[in-house]
């Protein structure tokens, strides 16, 4: 553990655990005091299931000791942010290294808009063309507020697939969801089926807190044909800035498309 006097010059760092079988790292985190320790003091007292968790507890048992290794401190919070993010993508995009980094289960922060991509993909992102249609079976979903971390499959499909307010109508006549994530198109779903889940209304809603049933939908990604037509398309000159509903309708998006 550090002593006070080192974790008042510490500020906030970025760390990563080490396996000493193979000196590769399976984690990469940030924080600030003693949070680099955390996790092996979590893994050893509670029963709490996770693969990093798991990883550090088969270290103890063969006797080792896990490594802590300090990348860089005496940073902003945003800065390391950027860090960790950067060092989450590098690790995954290396061979090598995705086979042990195993307690990261997303990808770093900011991804999606600003994690590793290819240079054809930066040039996509900044050059996105505008959609200009969509069809009458498809629904885009706006993830602003549901997508967290991450711009792996599963992320983004856990963020755009429950909970929604939709009628029956709609969900009979959508077989594909867009989901949309700061005006970018950044996957493409077919739906296999909807099921029901109870939530609550906002507190801003006429009846806060008011219980009712939503909808979510189990679905896979979508063929190449049809998520070609959609993926890294950009509507953000087409939404109205004042829209702050999560679902787009084929009707509503056209009205948009006429105005513009």
């Amino acid at each position: 553990m550090f002593d006070e006097k080192t974790i008042s010059q510490l500020d906030y760092y970025v760390y990563m655990l080490i396996d000493p079988a193979n000196d590769l790292p399976f984690y990469v985190g940030k924080g600030k005091a003693n949070r680099v320790f955390d996790h092996l003091q979590c893994a050893l007292e509670n029963e709490l299931e996770s693969d990093k968790y798991d990883k550090i507890r088969r270290i103890v048992d063969s006797g080792q000791t896990v490594k802590h290794i300090i990348v860089r401190h005496g940073l902003s919070e945003k800065s390391a942010f950027e860090i960790e993010s950067s060092l989450i993508d590098t690790f995954k995009f290396i061979p090598i290294c995705n086979l042990f980094v195993e307690g990261n289960i997303y990808n770093g922060h900011n991804s999606i808009e600003k994690g590793l991509m290819n240079a054809d993909e930066i040039i996509r992102i900044y050059n996105a063309e505008p959609l200009l249609a969509i069809g009458n079976d498809c629904l885009i979903i706006n993830i602003n507020k549901t997508y967290k971390r991450g711009n792996n499959y599963n992320s983004i499909y856990n963020a755009t697939k429950e909970i929604w307010d939709i009628k029956e109508k709609r969900r009979n006549q959508t077989n594909y969801v867009l989901s949309e994530y700061k005006g970018l198109i950044v996957e493409v779903f077919e739906i296999e089926n909807w099921y029901p889940k109870m939530r609550h209304r906002g507190p801003n809603a006429k009846i806060p807190n008011d219980p009712y049933t939503g909808w979510g939908f189990n679905g896979r990604q979508a063929e190449d044909n049809i998520r070609s037509t959609y993926l890294n398309k950009s509507i953000k000159n087409i939404k109205p800035n004042r829209y702050r509903g999560a679902l787009i309708f084929p009707d509503t998006f056209e009205n948009w498309l006429n105005k513009n």
